[in-house]
């Protein structure tokens, strides 16, 4: 039996769901394995910081922490299937996470509209880094505003060539290939790089 190819998944998150992109091959020649959006929530709203910031501080932190359970179970499920769904051998994960860093003081977050939107991004890339992390992925979690330096890097390439490097890894498979995918790419090769 051969061994299966070497890839990592790069997630690009948004309020609920993230788009999922599986790279494999070498810093010269990478090819995308696989693409979907995984679901990380079920539920019609997905703003829980939004609702927290309604409620009174124990209703809030109580709120957070089931979203965060159910939030896990969602990336749990959403990371399994995709693994099963592919013909390489995930080793690593990457995150394009944010350029803010969170206070740890709920009552803060919630004062700042700003902050509140921080942290439900936090709350989904906190969730798919639990579920890879519990699959044995290695986890890079990659600021957006370090995302074009570091996979120019890993893809052996000036910055400047970066975004045409991105597009012609989506050419042929059709939409979508936009921002998300190409954020998922850069971020699954930075993580399979350093992995």
């Amino acid at each position: 039996m051969t061994p299966l190819e070497r890839a990592a998944v790069g997630f690009s998150t948004h309020t609920g769901w993230a788009a999922a992109v599986v790279l494999a091959g070498t810093a010269g020649s990478p090819r995308v394995v696989f693409r979907e959006r995984v679901q990380l929530w079920d539920l019609a709203d997905g703003f829980i910081y939004h609702q927290a910031a309604e409620m009174d501080p124990e209703g809030a932190r109580k709120l957070i922490q089931r979203a965060e359970g159910r939030s896990r179970g969602k990336a749990r499920e959403g990371l399994r299937a995709l693994l099963d769904s592919v013909q390489v051998r995930v080793v690593a994960a990457g995150i394009v996470g944010s350029n803010a860093q969170l206070p740890s003081d709920l009552a803060a977050i919630l004062r700042s509209h700003a902050l509140v939107h921080s942290a439900e991004g936090e709350l989904f890339r906190a969730a798919l880094s639990f579920a890879s992390e519990e699959a044995g992925l290695e986890v890079t979690a990659v600021p957006s505003r370090k995302l074009a330096a570091l996979a120019a890097r890993a893809f052996r390439i000036a910055e400047a060539g970066l975004p045409r490097r991105l597009a012609d890894l989506g050419r042929g498979l059709g939409a979508p290939w936009g921002k998300d995918q190409k954020e998922a790419a850069a971020v699954a090769w930075v993580a399979l790089a350093s992995s």
